[in-house]
């Protein structure tokens, strides 16, 4: 932290904060809002987050290498204004619709007869708006840090604003269940508008105080950048990794995806997922730095593959929570306990691979196209997103299935007997992924 950095670098970082604060203060519950908010079933719930996360990821392809053209600046605050914009929407809705008197806002705060109306899917514009915003933030800040770092202090600047993003997640997990305590699940609502208020705060930072002195690449025209973009699609190397990466990401993104869902049904009502959830920013913030300069002088492949064999552990560890008998683990749910062990592994291997991972895909980047390849790095999360999410209503219904669709508790318990098998499918993803990015390290280093 002694290393310094320009003040554009930590102005970035800290609208880094803001928005990760806002996105995860409500991408925690989005599978929760989409269900018991506007009426989606659990596979209609997962294929709507997951191609609103994967929209986030998909977008930045093309983002990041307008944002090249265009100017880090501008890209930045078009970013906030439409975040701003697209999580007070969020917010307004449902109240919205259950003013047209077609809904009723019944005693548990859902609006009951949207599962019905094809009004429901007025969010989908909405969820649009937000896509756009972040996928300029998912390339621009993290090119912003590829531009105002040296080769010397890229890995150390990586790691901070690694840090900072765990920082935002872990505090804007915070806000829900406390929220959800004191207002049951109008809290999906009113934790928008939270959001919304941490992105216009972002807007007026990066206003202020955002000036770079690097502005390679500004004023290229639309075919330089559509060269750029066929270069990089063709670039077989990277794309490989992408693919490989992807397995990992798929079972990081079960954090949002599966977690939420699976503790409060086998763990109980009063099971808190934003807290169980932020067991992994918590360790990344502690941990980041450490292993980033343990593993500084290793090549970013093989910090990379030390996380790829940790991630399959820990979707093992989190299976083990449905085998014990016991009522209570240290005072917890076997449950909550096990899945918290398992996050806790899931965030070490993050730091290993996460910082590492931006690291090598910013050295591959010319000069002036930082943002676009950056932003290609998060293709992983595109495809993890709709593949993961995805898979996970087939599971969750499969082998977890809501329990409000039973008469009967016996009925339920028969039905999810085997609701950790979730987390051996995803085990057995996350071996094949890091055996591949094994042979992938050998076959590289050999051209």
């Amino acid at each position: 932290m002694t290393t310094k950095f320009s003040r554009a670098f930590w102005t970035a970082n800290l609208a880094e904060l803001f928005e990760r604060m806002a996105y995860y203060a409500i991408f925690i519950v989005i599978t929760l809002y989409l269900s018991n908010t506007l009426g989606f079933n659990d596979v209609e719930a997962s294929i709507i987050s997951g191609l609103f996360s994967g929209g986030l990821y998909f977008f930045p392809l093309f983002t990041g290498a307008f944002a090249d053209k265009i100017g880090y600046r501008k890209s930045i605050l078009l970013a906030f204004s439409l975040l701003t914009v697209g999580y007070l929407g969020l917010g307004v809705l449902p109240t919205m619709l259950a003013g047209t008197g077609l809904v009723e806002y019944g005693e548990k705060t859902a609006f009951h007869g949207l599962e019905h109306s094809a009004l429901r899917y007025l969010i989908v514009p909405v969820m649009c708006i937000i896509m756009i915003g972040g996928s300029f933030i998912k390339s621009i800040i993290s090119a912003s840090v590829a531009r105002e770092t040296t080769s010397e202090t890229r890995a150390k600047g990586y790691s901070i604003f690694y840090m900072m993003v765990n920082i935002g997640a872990f505090t804007g997990k915070c806000v829900i269940d406390p929220l959800r305590s004191w207002v049951g699940d109008e809290a999906y609502i009113y934790i928008n508008y939270f959001s919304s208020v941490l992105c216009l705060l972002a807007l007026v930072t990066i206003f202020l105080f955002y000036h770079s002195a690097h502005t390679s690449g500004e004023g290229k025209s639309m075919r330089d950048v559509f060269n750029g973009l066929a270069k990089v699609f063709t670039n077989g190397r990277l794309l490989t990794l992408i693919l490989i990466v992807t397995g990992f990401w798929m079972i990081q993104h079960q954090l949002y995806a599966t977690m939420p869902k699976y503790v409060i049904r086998m763990a109980g009502e009063t099971a808190k997922p934003g807290w169980i959830a932020n067991v992994n920013p918590f360790v990344v913030v502690l941990c980041v730095n450490f292993i980033t300069q343990m593993m500084a002088k290793r090549k970013a492949l093989t910090s990379m593959t030390v996380g790829m064999f940790l991630i399959p552990l820990s979707a093992l560890v989190m299976a083990t929570g449905n085998m014990f008998s016991g009522d209570t683990l240290l005072g917890m749910h076997p449950i909550t306990f096990m899945m918290m062990a398992g996050i806790a592994i899931q965030a070490l291997a993050e730091c290993f691979i996460s910082p590492r991972y931006l690291e090598y895909f910013s050295l591959q980047a010319p000069k002036g196209e930082e943002g676009l390849y950056l932003g290609f790095s998060h293709l992983h999360s595109f495809l993890s997103s709709v593949l993961g999410f995805g898979l996970s209503g087939v599971l969750l219904t499969k082998y977890c299935p809501d329990p409000s669709l039973f008469t009967t508790v016996e009925e339920w318990q028969g039905a999810s007997v085997n609701a950790h098998y979730i987390w051996y499918w995803f085990a057995s993803i996350g071996v094949v992924s890091a055996i591949a990015l094994i042979i992938y390290a050998k076959v590289t280093a050999k051209k």
